[in-house]
């Protein structure tokens, strides 16, 4: 009885499950961004090259889903290695204007490569259909924790120990000799290749491909998982993307007025929890206040004490 429950269970919320998972990958992809202090809301553009550069492939080449990926990854990572040499000279609200910018190109090209090249390619606004459906859920439990090996590997190393420092303060880090244009560079070539592996994931799970799928509304909803979660830890990213993407499905009762609920859950923890759910810092403190009686008030003194 439990077994069929269970299976029932795993049934309704499989697909559920595995666009959390690519919401993991691509909170990732911005935590390392925002973990050297850098704001780029770039991820949604290098998902859409990576997205179409290995369905492409996959419809016109027949290629398998391993060479797919790393085809699609280091397209992304190219551009972004391409893009991060001029852009990254910038940072707060100038770079994520910068690169939400790079996010509207990148959409705009896939929209209207068709007509320059005179033959169907990207499909134009009707995007690519009928990809083979490759993404299996073990793919995507196999990426995710690969990237988490990384993630654990770099806080434990002294790429991870310059990353910390360069987004405390960059100029402390600089005359540190940190450097930190060649480590704010690695950050951002690390997120598009993330990034772009996620696009290809997600074009072959849902046998489908538009450019409007990575517009602006897209780069916010990657972001809203680091900051949901919180960005001081890799954890933090994967709490945000799954509690973001079952929400909606464990309150479809309420139909059009789940992006409600979504809205103040964020509004809350970003109130109550700046630096998101996963907040080291706070959940120790708490630990050691847990059982903790509290404190007596302090004793009042008499303005008028005696010399």
């Amino acid at each position: 009885m439990l077994t069929q429950f269970l299976t029932d269970i795993w049934l309704v919320y499989r697909s559920v499950f595995e666009f959390a998972l690519i919401g993991s990958a691509l909170g990732l992809s911005i935590y390392i961004t925002l973990r050297t202090g850098l704001l780029s809301l770039a991820s949604a553009g290098f998902m859409s090259i990576g997205a179409y550069v290995g369905a492409l492939l996959t419809i016109h080449l027949h290629t398998p889903l391993l060479v797919s990926v790393l085809a699609g990854a280091l397209a992304a990572g190219v551009i972004g290695l391409l893009l991060g040499l001029p852009v990254l000279r910038l940072s707060g609200v100038y770079l994520a204007i910068a690169t939400i910018g790079f996010g509207e190109v990148v959409r705009v090209f896939m929209l209207n490569i068709d007509n320059l090249a005179g033959r169907t390619i990207t499909g134009g606004a009707l995007g690519l259909n009928n990809i083979p459906r490759k993404t299996e859920t073990w793919h995507l439990v196999l990426f995710v924790g690969l990237l988490i090996y990384l993630f654990v590997r770099i806080d434990r190393s002294r790429t991870g120990r310059a990353f910390d420092a360069i987004r405390q303060d960059h100029h402390v880090a600089a005359s540190m000799g940190i450097n930190v244009v060649q480590y704010r560079n690695l950050a951002f070539v690390l997120s598009a290749l993330i990034a772009g592996a996620a696009g290809v994931f997600s074009a072959h799970l849902t046998y489908f491909v538009s450019p409007n799928e990575y517009g602006f509304n897209g780069a916010v909803r990657i972001l809203t998982f680091a900051i949901l979660g919180g960005y001081l830890i890799w954890l933090g990213p994967i709490v945000g993307a799954f509690i973001l993407t079952f929400l909606p499905e464990l309150l479809r009762f309420l139909g059009p007025y789940r992006p409600i609920v979504n809205g103040v859950v964020l509004i809350l923890a970003i109130i109550y929890l700046p630096r998101g759910l996963v907040d080291p810092t706070f959940w120790r403190k708490v630990w050691r206040q847990r059982g903790k009686p509290p404190s007596p008030p302090p004793l009042e003194t008499s303005s008028e004490a005696a010399p």
